[in-house]
């Protein structure tokens, strides 16, 4: 019988897990170790924040789901990896320590044959002094919508703002990117326009400034480089369509920024020119940078080899082509990007998902004269996560069943397309969303003028998008419960 461990329960987690123990049967073994007790549907957070859905419309409990599926689940935390096993145990093995209240603080070794890293981000709020870590305590001037936890938080201040509002006051909001190597600009994006969504519902919106702060070049970058997308005939940049919604909603903007201090009523920034400024707020919603979940690797006679199995931000390297960062922007290739996500020395783990090290970035790097990179780091999250959890699941499945003695299935993000529905405004008749498609999401400037094939990469806004982001709230809950048919709905 062999041992398949995945680390975290998130989207590419929970779809590795899920996918190898239907294939698998009780012929084999899955565990998941996650530290949360509930799967959360991340993309409906934003409504969380705004009051549109509650917490539990986008959480669920993992336990019954996975009884139900025969895995083994562990609330727990990742500590560190051990892929040659140590001088008291054969067998590599992980080091975790139990969040379940009931085993609260208890550590255990769990050996594996196959390991899956998809621990997602670790939320890095410390980057930026003040920003805080969205749960509202002491020392902390922003609200968060990372969490449903978080978003929940926001949408009480947010509340109280727009009481405030009611009684004549006017108020300055600032959402956007908390740091210059954020990633996640469409979350900040998407949260921008919920809430003039929601002034607008509450009718005091002539009483607000909102302005947008993102360390992205332009409008539209979104860590991707930006896209061209083809309508009416017309080739159209995304940084027009996207300042085209932000002028229509009176939305101000403030690009090619590092925030690198959040006080009570303020934010310092630095810009990529190397000046320096303040933009005061009321309600502010800065998405932190993210980092590794911060595991430790340890070779069999103990010694740490962490550097050789993270990169220095705490992400686990895998088949990408790390020297091709130095190379620079204009000699960098899809083909630098990783295929089967398995690490180079230890071919039994692989990382899926934010969980892996990608070898540079996909927009244009950038520094301030006075050193301070800003520029967009590449987002990995949402439906390409998904497809490697699944790949690699198919990967595992086939070597474990003997079918092959190496990966099988890839999923390359300069060979997959990406969708994304992104939210400006919750309601079944005056809601809208932007819907966006892209392919590949790593520009290929050599085989597609643009970057990439415009008869796959479009974007359009209207009510429309908003019932189709809805409905998908509806359906990936559905395939993530394991209700049935949960199979046929794709990542």
């Amino acid at each position: 019988m062999a041992r398949v461990v995945v680390l975290g329960g998130g989207v590419s987690g929970h779809t590795a897990a899920t996918f190898l123990a239907k294939w698998l049967g009780n012929k084999h073994e899955v565990v998941v170790v996650t530290p949360n007790a509930k799967w959360n549907w991340i993309p409906s957070n934003i409504w969380v924040g705004v009051g549109g859905m509650t917490v539990e419309d986008v959480v669920f409990e993992l336990a019954p789901v996975y009884e139900k599926a025969g895995i083994n689940y562990k609330q727990a935390k990742a500590l560190s990896i051990h892929p040659e096993g140590g001088e008291d145990e054969s067998k590599p093995y992980v080091t975790i320590e139990y969040t379940d209240p009931s085993k609260a603080g208890e550590s255990e070794k769990v050996t594996y044959d196959y390991l899956i890293n998809a621990t997602g981000p670790k939320l890095n709020f410390d980057a930026t002094p003040g920003l805080g870590n969205g749960q509202g305590q002491l020392g902390e001037h922003t609200v968060s919508v990372c969490t449903a936890n978080h978003a929940a938080h926001a949408s009480n201040e947010l509340d109280l703002v727009i009481d405030q509002m009611k009684k004549g006051e006017h108020k300055k909001f600032l959402i956007g990117t908390g740091h210059g190597m954020c990633t996640c600009q469409g979350a900040a994006f998407e949260y921008t326009f919920n809430v003039d969504h929601k002034l607008r519902e509450e009718g005091v919106r002539d009483k607000a400034t909102i302005t947008y702060i993102s360390n992205e070049y332009e409008l539209g970058d979104f860590g991707v480089g930006g896209m061209h997308i083809k309508r009416g005939g017309y080739i159209t940049s995304g940084k027009i369509f996207a300042e085209s919604l932000y002028t229509e909603r009176a939305v101000k903007w403030i690009t090619r920024a590092h925030v690198n201090k959040v006080e009570k009523d303020r934010v310092h920034y630095e810009k990529l020119d190397g000046t320096l400024h303040e933009e005061t707020f009321d309600f502010a919603m800065l998405i932190p940078p993210f980092a590794g979940a911060g595991m430790k690797a340890f070779d069999k006679a103990g010694e740490d080899i962490t550097d050789k199995v993270f990169n220095p931000a705490g992400f686990m390297k895998v088949d990408a082509d790390y020297s091709s960062g130095p190379k620079g922007f204009e000699n960098w290739s899809p083909n630098d990007w990783p295929k089967t996500l398995q690490n180079p020395d230890y071919k039994n783990m692989f990382a899926v998902g934010i969980a892996f090290a990608p070898p540079h970035l996909i927009s244009k790097p950038m520094s301030s004269p006075n050193g301070t990179p800003i520029n967009p780091t590449p987002p990995r999250t949402g439906m390409p996560s998904a497809m490697m959890g699944k790949a690699v699941a198919q990967s595992i499945r086939d070597m474990i069943e003997g079918r092959a003695d190496k990966p099988t299935h890839t999923a390359s993000m300069a060979e997959m397309g990406a969708a994304c529905v992104a939210s400006a405004g919750k309601g079944i008749f005056s809601g809208t969303a932007a819907a966006m498609t892209m392919y590949p999401i790593i520009p290929d400037y050599e085989k597609y003028e643009y970057g990439r094939d415009l008869n796959g990469t479009f974007g359009m806004i209207g009510l429309a998008g908003h019932w189709v982001k809805h409905l998908l709230h509806y359906a990936f809950i559905w395939k993530a419960k394991l209700k049935p048919f949960w199979t046929i709905i794709p990542e």
